[in-house]
């Protein structure tokens, strides 16, 4: 009996929703949303064609029956009781499944949104209440047990040999329906495969069971036809595991998972004999891999990012004759992340005048063949541009690239251009009203600031214009008093307010640029 101790299938399939569960977590749920809709969708198609197997072999036992009758009354009898309780288990599997998908079926007749199938409530509500299994779902436990217990009693008592085979399919864990979990805990065989998991995800699983339902119909059915099961060279559950297979490491949201699902050899299967590979054309060292049943298990660094390409030969030796067994797979190695991304919906700025550091990039192609391009844009390096927008209010960027796959991605992105704020004038760096001695205001320089501004500028005065009461206004050039204007400053009496306005100043990077009219600075002399 197989007791409390998980079996090799209920592991791939814990492996399974632990690889669902990792993947939601680093938001990359769609494609394996659509992974498990993929399993499911061949399931069913599987189920369709054991199923059309299985009515031959019924028919042909009933003709036996009918012709020989003999042993084949027995058989015969022995199909009907079968497939009666087959019948009534797989019916049951399906209400269910019919009822957990009511809702979606209503936007999604054919059930083939995946992504859409991420909550499980629906079967959470069927299973699960407040004191743990509700009662139906302690009834769907013990149909498992009691359709377990006929296949047993009438089939296995016929023949033994496959009693190990029957319990490992419908295994519902030890006596009180209890599994240990991954912290070593007990917990409900219910609850470990069902509670919380997605409509999808959940969906597969019962097609599965459905599945193991339809195969152990035929495997009932082609002993009793006297086609034995060769366990240890056939294909069961306790030789085989199955494989994901797919194209590439890694699927970019909105294409199709093409991911397959392949038998892999679980156990008796040879280990290399030797090996040949090359890991991004350097060879591997025996120190860089274990040999394993099949294969072997790889112990080298992931490298940096990009795609990582495996290539060469697995070297078995059958009765003396050298097997080469090519290998030519890649993997993909993307940056760990060490920060979050934040940003502010329409903060899209650019500010004209002044040189935009910018940053433009496709995640899954180089930056060498990002073409990215508006006016006033230039490339520095790398994946880093420089914008200068020119006239108007908005500059839209478009950028582009090539996938590895052959798809062309391209995005455009509108800027709003602003200009630069109006600066602010100064007298000694200082803003505003402000008192100065005569003295101090002789060899102050003149000049603005951009305050809170998040570029950089140093402004050079051009020219200024001063005013002391009573006396003409003075334009000066360059950033200090001239002769003209300290002469009208001395004559200034100590609390009168001498102006100083329409500063003129300009970015030395960027002479041409008008700035807005700049804040005039009031001076109070104070002697």
């Amino acid at each position: 009996m197989a007791g409390a101790k998980e079996t090799p299938r209920q592991k791939l399939i814990s492996l399974m929703y632990l690889v669902f569960i990792t993947m939601l977590a680093l938001n990359v749920s769609k494609e394996v949303l659509d992974g498990f809709g993929q399993m499911f969708v061949k399931l069913k198609s599987a189920n369709q064609r054991v199923d059309s197997g299985n009515q031959i072999y019924y028919q042909k036992i009933a003709t036996n029956a009918s012709e020989k009758e003999g042993k084949w009354i027995g058989h015969d009898r022995t199909a009907t009781e079968i497939k009666r309780v087959s019948n009534e288990f797989y019916d049951k599997i399906s209400e269910i499944k019919n009822q957990i998908t009511a809702k979606q079926r209503e936007k999604d007749p054919d059930l083939k949104e995946y992504a859409q199938m991420d909550k499980g409530e629906e079967l959470d509500l069927i299973f699960f209440d407040a004191s743990g299994l509700s009662e139906e779902g302690k009834a769907f436990v013990e149909m498992i047990k009691q359709y377990r217990g006929t296949v047993i009693q009438v089939f296995g008592s016929q023949y033994p040999q496959y009693i190990d085979l029957v319990e490992e399919r419908f295994f519902t864990g030890d006596q009180n329906n209890n599994i240990q979990n991954k912290d070593g805990q007990d917990q409900s065989w219910l609850s470990y495969n069902f509670e919380g998991f997605p409509l999808v995800s959940s969906l597969a699983k019962l097609t599965m069971m459905q599945n193991d339902i339809r195969l152990t119909e035929s495997d009932v059915l082609a002993t009793l036809l006297g086609q034995e099961l060769e366990r240890e060279s056939g294909v069961t559950e306790s030789n085989y595991i199955t494989l994901l297979k797919t194209e590439k490491g890694a699927y970019y949201q909105g294409e199709t998972f093409d991911g397959s699902v392949i038998l892999g050899r679980k156990g008796g299967a040879q280990n290399p004999n030797s090996v040949e590979l090359e890991l991004d054309g350097i060879k591997l060292e025996e120190s860089d891999y274990e040999l394993i049943p099949g294969g072997i298990k790889l112990n080298v660094m992931a490298g940096n990012p990009g795609d990582h390409v495996l290539k060469g030969n697995l070297v078995f030796l059958n009765e003396g004759v050298e097997s080469k067994i090519p290998v030519d797979q890649s993997f993909a190695v993307i940056s760990k992340p060490n920060s979050a991304v934040i940003s502010a919906d329409k903060m899209n700025v650019v500010y004209r005048g002044v040189e935009n550091p910018m940053t433009i990039s496709i995640p899954g192609i180089p930056d060498s063949k990002v073409n990215a391009s508006a006016p006033g844009l230039k490339k520095s390096r790398g994946s880093k541009y420089v914008m200068i927008p020119g006239m108007g209010r908005e500059v839209s960027i478009s950028a582009s690239g090539v996938l590895p796959d052959g798809q062309r991605v391209s995005t455009n992105t509108k800027f709003r251009i602003k200009d630069i704020p109006a600066p602010q004038g100064t007298v000694r760096k200082q803003t505003g009203n402000i008192t100065i001695p005569k003295s101090s205001l002789e060899i102050a320089s003149i000049g603005a600031v951009l305050e809170d501004f998040d570029f950089d500028i140093t402004l050079e005065t051009v020219s200024f214009k001063f005013k002391v009461p009573g006396q003409p206004t003075i334009t000066v050039r360059g950033d200090k008093l001239n002769a003209q204007a300290k002469s009208a400053l001395r004559r200034a009496r100590a609390g009168e307010s001498v102006q100083i306005f329409d500063i003129k100043v300009q970015n030395p990077k960027n002479p041409n640029y008008k700035f807005k009219k700049i804040s005039p600075v009031i001076c109070e002399i104070v002697n």
